[in-house]
């Protein structure tokens, strides 16, 4: 079973390994034991979200991006296309998920990974220059990362509850609470070094 782990100092393509497969190897080795107590001893001290440090068979709770319904989905599963019980789509589709009030407190309180929240506007011209780059960038943090984004103008409560004095505004929400936030228009590298940088 393969397992998505956004390592630091590696590429979202190079951090997809096999654990059972480098347990066994390490396990069968002339090294006994040692090198796997190093590989978890790496992968506890890197910035990964707090769902990658939990045990493999510890369920998750994931939202839905379509129907919002909160799907229960073990880590070891989140790089398997892992769909929602309900509607049978995927949990992740590699881009951001569209919010209202009543879904951006589903995503924001009820997921168990990072939610990163890009508060925007259609007249905002920077947003629109901002949304291709957004777009990647949900592609390179899924499914460690979900990203969702709130118009303003469409939805104005959840801005103002947060003071959004400025668009476009990306917010990191961890547990229901915010924990970074970052103003102006960004590249998709940019995004993900922020995102990957406030996970520390």
């Amino acid at each position: 079973m393969k397992v998505s782990i956004a390592l630091i100092e590696h590429s979202k393509r190079d951090a997809i390994f096999d654990l059972n497969q480098t347990k066994q190897r390490c396990l069968g080795g002339g090294g006994a034991g040692r090198q796997w107590q190093e590989i978890l001893a790496k992968l506890r001290s890197c910035s990964l979200p707090a769902c990658s440090r939990l045990p493999m068979n510890t369920p998750l709770h994931i939202v839905c991006p379509h129907c919002h319904t909160t799907n229960r989905v073990v880590p070891g599963q989140l790089a398997s296309a892992p769909t929602c019980g309900q509607c049978k789509l995927a949990l992740f589709d590699a881009h951001p998920v569209e919010l209202d009030s009543v879904s951006f407190d589903k995503h924001i309180s009820r997921n168990q990974i990072p939610v990163v929240v890009g508060f925007w506007a259609p007249w905002c011209g920077p947003c629109r220059m901002m949304a291709p780059a957004y777009e990647q960038a949900a592609s390179l943090l899924e499914p460690n990362v979900r990203l969702a984004k709130l118009n303003t103008e469409a939805v104005p409560q959840p801005s103002a509850q947060f003071n959004i004095r400025s668009i476009p505004t990306m917010v990191l929400f961890r547990g229901g609470k915010e924990v970074a936030r970052q103003s102006g228009a960004m590249g998709s590298a940019d995004i993900v070094r922020w995102v990957q940088s406030n996970m520390r």
